[in-house]
């Protein structure tokens, strides 16, 4: 069961947020500061939250790294004490955290988290992959962040969870072969892990991540993530900004894998600044394709959305605006100052 719908309330920079998401690929798109990473950590808390021993608090806590682990800091800043509500619907099921800036604890008796009872009967599978890559860090990574305290929130501790995976048992089926084997063509062979440490395995032998391109290795996560079974039908997979150290030429085979992860019944979310990786996902969509693109932005002060179910509809779109702006210079340059 997909997630269906976030609501904020004087929740970080969100002073009253409703969004209703798509069971398909929901994009994030906005200038810094209108919430898209935000939005996308509080939904895979959300998912992370589905598992009994999971508190939804100590989740959010724990992926927004607040100072102090205080949950109050979470609290949209204003002038007094005031009280922040988190909703995230699935289906009939809510679930609801509520708590003021004096919860200085995620597990105080002032922090009402409602709904789990039934949220927690059917485990939603996720996965979320921050801006900076991880794979060639991974050796020694988990004790450390286990035994330290570091400043590293915890999508970075999870995710290597999700890559040390082991293999899925059973045949691949034809779809995820499928994606396995383009990702294969694209990275150059197969992941290999030993002691904690990742290598591409191809016909030289096995290359270490720590040579490899960022944007190689990007790929190679999601070729595990794939391979271990953790992006199968009822999953959920978060990215943000999966254009930072790609080649644009890859745009166009990442949409069409994310396109085919959306088919297979993976909920996903992304959060991009890229106007090549709007445009390829929107050429490649089909009729029977469910995307929501979901534009972020200031209004009188306050952030407010605006959905759409293509490129052409998204309002206001900063990344376009940007590329025009581009675009008009580059026409009034060529031709020696003619046009102004």
């Amino acid at each position: 069961m997909t997630l269906t719908q976030v609501k904020l309330k004087r929740f970080t920079a969100f002073s009253d947020l409703s969004l209703k998401l798509s069971p398909g690929i929901n994009v994030f798109v906005g200038a810094n500061g209108t919430g898209k990473t935000h939005l996308m950590k509080v939904c895979y808390a959300a998912c992370e939250a589905s598992m009994p021993d999971v508190h939804f608090m100590e989740k959010l806590v724990r992926v927004f790294h607040p100072s102090g682990r205080r949950p109050g800091r979470l609290v949209k800043r204003q002038v007094g004490r005031s009280k922040a509500v988190v909703e995230v619907r699935r289906g009939d099921r809510d679930l609801t955290a509520s708590f003021s800036t004096q919860v200085k604890s995620a597990h105080s008796d002032a922090v009402q988290v409602e709904g789990v009872r039934e949220w927690t009967k059917d485990h939603i599978k996720s996965a979320y992959i921050p801006v900076k890559e991880m794979l060639a860090h991974a050796p020694g990574f988990l004790s450390l962040y286990a035994t330290r305290e570091t400043h590293f929130d915890e999508v970075y501790q999870d995710i290597l969870h999700r890559a040390y995976l082991p293999i899925l048992r059973g045949p691949r089926g034809e779809k995820r072969n499928r994606l396995l084997k383009q990702l294969e063509r694209e990275i150059g062979g197969t992941v290999f892990l030993q002691n904690e440490e990742f290598f591409l395995h191809n016909k030289q032998g096995y290359l270490e991540f720590s040579l490899l391109a960022e944007g190689i290795r990007k790929l190679a996560l999601l070729w595990l993530l794939i391979q271990n079974g953790t992006l199968l039908g009822g999953s959920a997979l978060f990215w943000d900004e999966p254009e930072t150290n790609l080649n644009p030429k890859l745009f166009g085979v990442v949409m069409d894998i994310l396109l085919e992860l959306q088919r297979a019944g993976t909920q996903i979310f992304i959060a991009t600044h890229d106007y090549v990786i709007l445009e390829e996902l929107d050429l490649r969509k089909t009729d029977e394709d469910s995307v929501k693109f979901h534009s972020l932005h200031l209004e009188g002060g306050e952030i407010s959305c605006n959905t759409a179910s293509s490129y052409l509809g998204i309002h206001p779109n900063a990344i376009a605006e940007a590329f025009d702006d581009l675009y008009n210079r580059e026409i009034k340059r060529s031709l020696g100052g003619l046009v102004k």
